[in-house]
């Protein structure tokens, strides 16, 4: 905070009371507290980025990178200031050239080797349509434009580059020397000029090796003929159509001919009009070779070797060199050339870029064929048969390169994370720096040495055609693994790295100053005055200046230049001069190491070699142990989308982009998604099953493969997406699980024991299905037997005591059974509503049978009967005991009979006593119901511990403050209990229901005819009883149609009849069962005794009568027995022991009594849908 200067004048009387201190104090106060809000807003931010942010980073996650390489913010001019101008001038002008060959070194690899490779792919065959290619060339015509400028502005550099060096190295004794260059090697600009014209010699490469290009250039050529001969077609103008011919023939024979290169080193070199002859100067082309040979010096030694760093690159510039020295001066050195062609063993080949391989012997025969005559030829053939070898050598070493490479990888990568988590000491910070500087250049190193190896193993296979064993593929991509693990680990520690380089930079232009230093004061305490020797001064000071800055390109390039100067008059003692060239290398390497690891690790090629990836993914299939790796392989494979964005054929690179998405992720669904899920599936399924002994799961015997290795690993990301292996797994099993689950219903146990094996095997969070559960009990679905009730109750038999329905006859081995499980499961399934609805469709089923009832009982026949059996009945009943006799009720169903039968032999008496049944029937199932809603809610509430005493969760929540949606699930939850425990303690009276509905319209008056009923079930159970005896008769036969051995169905309709009219009193007035007792029993005292009187006469065969009558009169009691047991058991349902009039006392008495509300609205309701 400032303060104000005071008067002078006010100076005298000034006291201090103490305000400024406080004031301060307070300012203070208020800055500390800033600071601590501030600090911990800075906490919150970091947390809500990440829980664990440090300074690991992570390759596929971060959305910003740290760039460590230093822009040059001042002009060349600026920074190459010396009192010396001339020397000024020199150094500049080589400069400014270096940096525009750099500049067109760029724009070639990130434009124009991408756009011409990439040139037709996209497309595939089958969606090619006529016409295409014609059009891709169309589009295409505007880059080759831009690519003939640029060969032309590369064209113009080399001249200027050559000319400059030649007016430099002056051989013309009279003429006066800009500067001293007796003893000065521009090595650099030599280096840089290689540089140049390895570009031209790649685009050469790349047309060469482009058919698509060459066929759709001839297809575009041809089309431009039709277009010549007819325009107007076409809507183009005559006068346009010739410049743009003259254009396509300039294009043709300047890029498409493959003469790229070499016109550009057959170009006029001298121009005598300014003063400069090349061709002729010997210094310069004694000069030349110096530095060519030199460069060769240092490439020589350093290929092959493990600290071999861009010598391959080096060599093709030294080729290059040689051929431009051979076209200028016309004379060559046959030692040296055979030097060059004798690498050609050590190195084979040399990958240009992407998959463009280059063989120095081919080029150095094509391009100095006068060489190439002094040869001996075998030399070269034994060069071509060396490189088949070299391909058949490196795939038995391959293996043991990896295994090499991965021990060497490792290591380093274990150093990388010791030495950077390592605590900085700073007694030995010097030699910390140096550590990690070799480091990091190690690290260079290895990644440079692995992707050659990658390139030149792959790119020679696919020059030769040569196939390549599945281990090589494999070795090569474990390759390809470690080199992006070299790449991640720079990634990951970049915080690191970053906060090491610059000291590091720092650290290596101290010593090098330190060197130049030495050096300078050695040229100063010589007082000899020379022009080479201030030339010399001022090149140390030059480089002095440009080392005492950030070290970029430019101020790196001065320094080279300056010290190609500093270094003559011996000013450099050798092992000083090694030294400073030491540090100026790594120098070099660590300050563009970003850009080395980018250049080194990039895997963009592998988009030409892109069939090795599904041996891949079987690969990692087979050896789910490292399954982690699988995040390299698609990293590598992410590294073409940067050249794939330079296509210029089609309307957008996205299609491109598109395509290749596709074609990996399709691949990859194929080898490894899909067959993964289809394992997973398979084990899941066999695990299940174990108890079926389904095939051999001994792990000693068939191996074992822990496939849950894939779902530890991190989702992949590819494209603008995540692959994640677990959640494409977990979905196919979700989904293939919930489809049949659906098909198959009663499946869902299986099913679900599969999802929780899922889960606990493999760790997969699988999503419920939430279809409605069956069990392997399900039987006939309540739905299906309402929807068909009337089917139902015709096809199935009731049984009374086992509360079962038993299918009559079936067309399978078979017999299909319905019980209360399967019934509760039904409702389970569908929920309990559908109890209601099924008693509804009940209802009207039984509306429609009564309606036929009613007309049989008024049929004239049934009813003049019945009315005479009951008046005999009233008159005779003292003379017969008061039992109705049997007699009359078998002549009334022989009697009926007469009236008429079926086509398949069945009175109306048996049809009568048919639709009986089916009433019964469909009384049964209303039972089985309510027995099985009984059932369902039961095993429901069967975890509530205790039902007197359930808790209010509502209260308890809203004690404890929950939120909104707590207070309203657990309101839900009271009511779902609450309905469960009164449906679990009653069930609603569906016979009482059903009784209450139709009883009033039965007892009504218009409906008199009804009142025979109870006359008529004596016939009926003797009908019943032929019937029931005929079906368990057919049980012990073959042929088993019509066979049976239970029928309570008919018990259950007369009782719940006799309920309706309310005539049990009336019935129960005839003995019925009484007077059929009698009869039989008194038939069969006779039959004894009739026995006993022929036994003395011993007739066999009337015995054997005699003993089959006994039988069937025993079998005929029998079966009234049954009948009646049933019917009594069937007429407690409707509280037989009631009348009418005694229910509806009770129903008064009860009135009075308050009512149930819950069964009161459901009979009410209920009886609403009926009474409609």
């Amino acid at each position: 905070m400032a303060v104000e200067a005071v008067s002078p004048d006010w100076e005298f009387d000034r006291f201090d009371d103490g305000s400024q201190k406080i004031h301060a104090e307070v300012q203070l106060k208020n800055y500390g507290k800033f600071l601590e809000e501030y600090t911990s807003q800075l906490k919150g931010i970091e947390d809500a980025l990440d829980d664990t942010i440090g300074d690991v980073w992570d390759f596929t996650l971060d959305p910003v990178s740290l760039k460590l390489l230093p822009y040059e913010q001042s002009a060349l001019l600026e920074l190459i200031k010396t009192e010396n101008k001339v020397f000024n001038k020199v150094i500049t002008v080589f400069a400014a050239l270096c940096c525009e060959i750099k500049k067109l070194k760029h724009e070639a690899e990130t434009k124009f080797y991408s756009g011409l490779l990439y040139y037709g792919e996209g497309v595939s065959d089958t969606d090619a349509v006529e016409g295409e290619n014609q059009i891709q060339m169309g589009r295409f015509i505007a880059f080759l434009q831009e690519l003939s400028c640029f060969v032309t502005r590369c064209s113009e550099v080399v001249v200027n580059v050559v000319q400059q060096l030649a007016s430099l190295y002056c051989s013309n004794k009279t003429a006066t020397k800009i500067i001293e260059s007796s003893g000065v090697h521009f090595q650099t600009m030599y280096e840089h000029l290689g540089e140049l014209l390895c570009v031209l010699l790649t685009l050469d490469e790349i047309i060469e090796n482009h058919s698509t290009l060459k066929d759709n250039w001839t297809m575009y050529k041809r089309l431009l003929k039709s277009v010549h001969h007819n325009p107007s077609k076409f809507a183009i103008r005559e006068e346009k159509l010739k410049p743009f011919e003259k254009l396509l023939l300039k294009l043709e024979g300047q890029l498409m001919e493959g003469m790229i290169f070499q016109t550009c080193v057959e170009q006029q070199f001298d121009t005598p009009g300014n003063g400069i002859t090349v061709s002729k100067n010997s210094a310069f082309a004694e000069e030349f070779s110096v530095n060519i040979r030199t460069i060769f010096t240092n490439v020589e030694s350093k290929l092959g070797e493990p600290s071999e760093i861009e010598q391959r690159d080096k060599y093709v510039g030294v080729c290059a060199l040689f051929v431009l020295h051979f076209h200028i001066f016309r004379t060559v050195d046959k030692k040296f050339y055979k030097g060059l062609l004798d690498v050609c063993k050590k190195v084979p080949a040399v990958t240009l870029t992407a998959n463009i391989i280059w063989f120095a012997d081919t080029f150095l025969v094509a391009k100095v064929p006068a060489a190439a005559k002094l040869l001996d030829k075998k030399n070269l053939i034994s060069i071509r048969t060396q490189r088949e070898s070299f391909l058949h050598q490196k795939a038995q070493t391959l293996l043991k390169d990896v295994q090499s490479y991965y021990v060497f990888v490792t290591s380093w990568l274990m150093k990388m994370e010791s030495i950077l988590s390592a605590e900085q000491k700073s007694e030995k910070f010097a030699d910390h720096l140096s550590n990690r500087c070799s480091i990091f250049i190690q690290g260079i190193l290895y990644a440079y040495g692995i992707s050659t190896i990658i390139k030149t193993t792959m790119n020679l296979h696919m020059s030769l055609q040569k196939p390549m064993t599945k281990t090589s593929v494999k070795a090569l991509c474990r390759l390809i693994e470690l080199l992006k693990a070299v790449e991640h680990m720079f990634h990951r520690r970049s915080v690191g790295t970053a906060d090491s380089v610059s000291h590091i930079i720092q650290h290596l232009q101290y010593q090098a100053l330190n060197s130049i230093s030495v050096a300078k004061k050695r040229v100063i305490s010589d007082k000899k005055y020379s022009e080479q020797r201030l030339d010399v001064l001022s090149a140390l000071v030059l480089a002095e200046n440009a080392l005492n800055g950030p070290s970029t390109k430019e101020r790196r390039l001065i320094v080279s230049l300056a010290i190609s100067v500093g270094t003559q008059m011996k000013t450099f003692k050798d092992e000083e001069l090694l030294s400073l060239q030491l540090i100026l290398k790594k120098l070099d390497l660590v300050s563009e190491l970003q850009d080395r690891v980018r250049i080194h690790c990039d895997c963009s090629f592998l988009y030409w070699h892109r069939a090795v990836f599904p041996i891949y993914l079987d690969d990692v299939y087979d050896n789910a142990v490292d399954a982690s790796r699988i995040h390299y392989m698609f990293s590598a494979l992410r590294d073409c989308v940067l050249t794939m964005l330079g296509a210029r054929h089609l309307e957008s690179c996205e299609q491109l982009l598109e395509n290749y998405d596709r074609e990996i992720m399709d691949v990859f669904k194929q080898h490894l998604l899909d067959k993964l899920c289809k394992e997973i599936e398979k084990d899941l399924r066999l695990s299940v099953h174990t108890h079926l002994k389904l095939d051999d799961r001994n792990p000693f015997k068939v191996g074992m493969k822990d496939l849950a290795h894939f779902f530890s690993v991190k989702p992949i990301r590819f494209f603008s997406r995540f692959i994640d292996i677990k959640a494409y797994v977990t979905h196919y099993l979700d989904k293939t699980f919930y489809n049949l689950t659906t098909v198959a219903l009663h499946d869902w146990a299986t099913y679900s024991e599969m999802r929780n094996l899922a889960t606990q095997r493999y760790g997969l969070m699988m999503t419920e299905a939430h279809l409605p559960s069956q069990t392997l009990e399900q039987g006939l679905d309540v739905l299906e037997i309402m929807r068909n009730i009337h089917v139902f109750v015709s096809r199935y038999l009731y049984n009374l005591n086992n509360q079962i329905f038993i299918e009559r006859t079936s067309n399978n081995k078979h017999l299909n059974t319905i019980n209360i499980r399967h019934i509760a499961n039904s409702i389970r399934t569908h929920g309990t509503g559908i109890m209601n609805t099924t008693v509804n469709f009940t209802y009207q089923f039984l509306r429609k049978k009564f309606y036929i009832f009613s007309q049989f009982m008024y049929d004239e026949h049934i009813k003049s009967r019945l009315i005479k059996d009951i008046r005999f009945f009233r008159e005779m009943k003292d003379q017969i005991d008061q039992k109705y006799p049997f007699e009359r009720a078998e002549k009334f169903n022989r009697g009926i009979r007469k009236l008429g039968i079926t086509p398949d032999g069945q009175s109306y008496l048996d049809q009568f006593r048919q639709l009986i049944s089916q009433i019964g029937n469909a009384m049964g199932y209303v039972r089985m119901i309510r027995s099985g809603g009984l059932h369902c809610c039961s095993n429901a509430i069967r975890f509530v511990p205790d039902l007197e005493d359930i808790v209010n969760f509502e209260e308890l929540v809203k004690e404890e403050g929950l939120s909104e949606e707590t207070q309203k699930a657990s309101s839900i939850l009271d009511s779902v209990l609450s309905d469960l425990t009164s449906n679990s303690a009653e069930g609603t009276e569906y016979f009482k229901m059903l009784v209450d509905v139709f009883a009033p319209e039965f007892r009504s008056p218009k409906n008199m005819h009804l009142r025979n009923f109870y006359m008529i079930v004596p016939p009926l159970t003797v009908n019943f009883v032929e019937h029931s005896i005929g079906c368990k008769e057919k049980l012990n036969k073959k042929n088993k149609v019509g066979a049976a051995f239970t029928d309570d169905g008919f018990a259950m309709g007369v009782a719940y009849i006799l309920k309706l009219l309310d005539q049990y009193q009336e019935f129960d007035s005839l003995h019925w069962f009484q007077a059929v007792r009698e009869k039989y029993l008194k038939e069969k005292k006779a039959v004894v005794k009739e026995q006993s009187v022929q036994s003395s006469n011993q007739d066999e065969k009337l015995l054997q009568t005699m003993n089959l009558t006994q039988k069937r009169l025993e079998n005929y009691l029998e079966e009234f027995e049954l009948l009646y047991f049933s019917l009594s058991s069937a007429r407690i349902f409707f509280r037989a022991d009631k009348t009418a009039a005694e229910e509806n006392q009770e129903k008064k008495d009860k009135d009075e009594a308050p009512k149930d509300a819950g069964d009161s609205s459901a009979s009410s309701s209920f009886t609403d849908t009926g009474t409609k």
